[in-house]
């Protein structure tokens, strides 16, 4: 009895210890988690963050976040891809404020690689973690009843609804779904990878030929083969990938299906396959690239761009050839914003494509802000940085022993033996498919955390306008100086200098309204103080139209000054396709 007595005083000082910091300290993310068992008529919350979920999970997950919050969230098809399927959008936003299209919008989507999977639960954690926490969160709740932001998970559907249903390596349907000769033979996707020993992974396959290899096995980790120094002969040599020559041209796996790349199809510096590998037959070619053209062409109000790729730890912005080049002035902005995002990601890097990654032509994120004007970022989201928290790479061999230690070696798939018909006695075996590009289980969430936080940053700094007080000088006769003063209180310029230089959109305007006042004339203001000194308008344009092509610059002044005549009221009107409109009233 006493040794019981003992173990339950042990047993019960310990749990304290655990419990402890429970009780004082609760993250909203501990929140959301104990909620979830109270919240289980909407779904969201018992969607824990810690896994990848196909199409149709992905829609529950945003119908979850419509039912919760039906005023903030709706969820609309743009079009279908090849094969059929919904490409599902998401609209979040306060409308308290105003409605969508009258605030300015960020626009992020994910997956546009098929088996870039977590592109996807980053753009829908995003809406997610903003939404339940707005309520208790200033600046979340700020930010929702300032900015639209525009959701869309999944670009291809058909290559994430092919990764997950079939047998796969982390690095196959990559593309889309529509046939492809990517070998040259006059047929399309007919020998493509082939799960022999039915696992569900296409593995690496192997075979033992002693005395006579260009490996051996590696006398720490028999798992793993090692390449035999020149000279030495081993006994294994590797075959490939797991698979047979199914059209007999003495190749294994060279025509999967598709094998184009979804993203060499946007219209800005397009290339043709023989330039670009990947490109398809002319620029956008591809259904579900026309679908989010489209979207992104009516939503005018779209100032900002995140698209989530996959792997390597990466804040990309382009150009994705050195032959082209951004904007200075717009540089700046880019700059700010990428060196925030490596304080707020560890181990990521800011880096330009062409530059630092490799060249890419026909780009989304080129096409974004070259034909549109529009400030874009693609983050690459997952780095194995993160597994030994080190700047160094780790070898396959420290690799494998990660596995064993944290994931208990349930990312390698064991060798085994298969008779295969053209090599005979083979070996199948090898990483698995959910291998290397992307994070553990238990380390998903947060990954997505950091990311939404640097994309919630992003959108923080879309334009917002803002007038200070005007300022009224009578002259003689009647006749008065009004200068008036609109700030833009954020990063982004209401119009990028891309957007200014290519006349890309409409320029912004400001409108002048007189009740019991004639507006004379109008210039812009060298400074608040020397009332004549004023850059008049060009010839032709009406002092109360005044369109502005360069828009207002990041955290920038306007200072506009009319000559007016009599005693009354006007009213001054902003309008901008990437802010919120303002209108304000001077009295004379």
């Amino acid at each position: 009895k006493r040794i019981n007595n003992y173990m339950c005083v042990k047993l019960s000082s310990r749990f304290l210890l655990f419990l402890l910091p429970l009780l004082f300290f609760t993250s909203p993310m501990a929140a959301a988690q104990g909620e979830a068992s109270r919240t289980k008529s909407t779904g969201i919350e018992a969607k824990a963050w810690d896994r990848f979920h196909d199409l149709e999970g992905l829609l529950s997950i945003m119908q979850a976040m419509q039912k919760r919050w039906p005023q903030k969230v709706q969820i609309e098809s743009i079009g279908k891809s090849h094969q059929g399927r919904d490409i599902w959008c998401m609209t979040v936003h306060d409308p308290s404020t105003g409605s969508a299209d009258q605030k300015p919008a960020m626009y992020i989507d994910g997956n546009i690689h098929g088996n870039e999977i977590q592109g996807a639960e980053a753009a829908l954690y995003t809406a997610w973690y903003a939404l339940k926490y707005a309520p208790s969160t200033k600046k979340l709740d700020d930010l929702l009843k300032r900015v639209t932001l525009y959701i869309l998970p999944s670009v291809n559907p058909d290559g994430r609804a092919y990764w997950f249903s079939s047998a796969n390596s982390a690095h196959s349907s990559r593309g889309g779904q529509i046939p492809t000769d990517n070998d040259g033979d006059g047929m399309t996707d007919e020998d493509g990878p082939d799960d022999l020993d039915g696992d569900g992974n296409i593995c690496r396959m192997r075979k033992k030929v002693p005395g006579k290899g260009r490996y051996r096995k590696d006398p720490d980790d028999p798992r793993l083969l090692v390449r035999v120094k020149p000279g030495k002969v081993g006994d294994w040599d590797m075959l490939g990938s797991e698979g047979i020559d199914n059209d007999g041209d003495g190749r294994v796996n060279e025509d999967g299906p598709g094998g184009y790349d979804p993203n060499r199809d946007w219209g800005s510096d397009w290339q043709p396959s023989w330039i670009q590998r990947g490109a398809r037959p002319y620029p956008f070619q591809l259904p579900e690239s026309r679908a989010v053209r489209d979207f992104i062409l009516k939503h005018k109000n779209i100032a900002g761009v995140q698209a989530f790729h996959n792997n390597g730890g990466m804040i990309l912005r382009g150009p994705g050839d050195k032959n082209i080049s951004y904007a200075r002035a717009d540089l700046r902005v880019y700059d700010e914003i990428g060196k925030q995002g490596e304080k707020m990601l560890p181990f990521y890097r800011y880096m330009i494509i062409w530059k630092d990654l490799y060249t890419v032509h026909g780009g989304f994120v080129d096409w974004t802000y070259l034909g549109q004007g529009i400030i874009s970022f693609s983050n690459e989201l997952w780095t194995s940085k993160r597994l030994n928290q080190s700047d160094k790479r780790m070898d396959r061999k420290q690799s494998m022993e990660w596995d064993d230690l944290q994931n208990f070696g349930s990312h390698f798939v064991p060798w085994k033996e298969f008779d295969h018909p053209t090599y005979g006695k083979v070996e199948i075996g090898g990483p698995a498919k959910i291998t290397g590009r992307i994070p553990p289980n238990f380390l998903i969430q947060e990954m997505l955390h950091r990311n939404a936080a640097f994309v919630l940053y992003q959108a923080g700094t879309l334009p917002e306008l803002e007038n200070l007080p005007a300022k009224v000088t009578p002259i003689t006769d009647g006749l008065s100086y009004v200068t008036i003063t609109i700030k833009n209180k954020r990063l982004t310029p209401t119009r990028t200098s891309q957007a200014a230089t290519k006349k890309i959109g409409v320029p912004d305007l400001l409108h002048a309204t007189g009740e019991g006042v004639e507006i004379l004339s109008a210039g812009r203001a060298q400074d608040e103080y020397r009332m004549t000194h004023v850059t008049l308008l060009k010839d032709g344009i009406s002092p109360t139209r005044i369109p502005l092509e360069s828009g207002i610059g990041p955290r920038g002044l306007l200072r506009m000054r009319y000559l007016v005549r009599g005693r009354g009221k006007i009213t001054f009107r902003y309008e901008a396709e990437k802010a919120k409109n303002l209108e304000f009233t001077v009295e004379i």
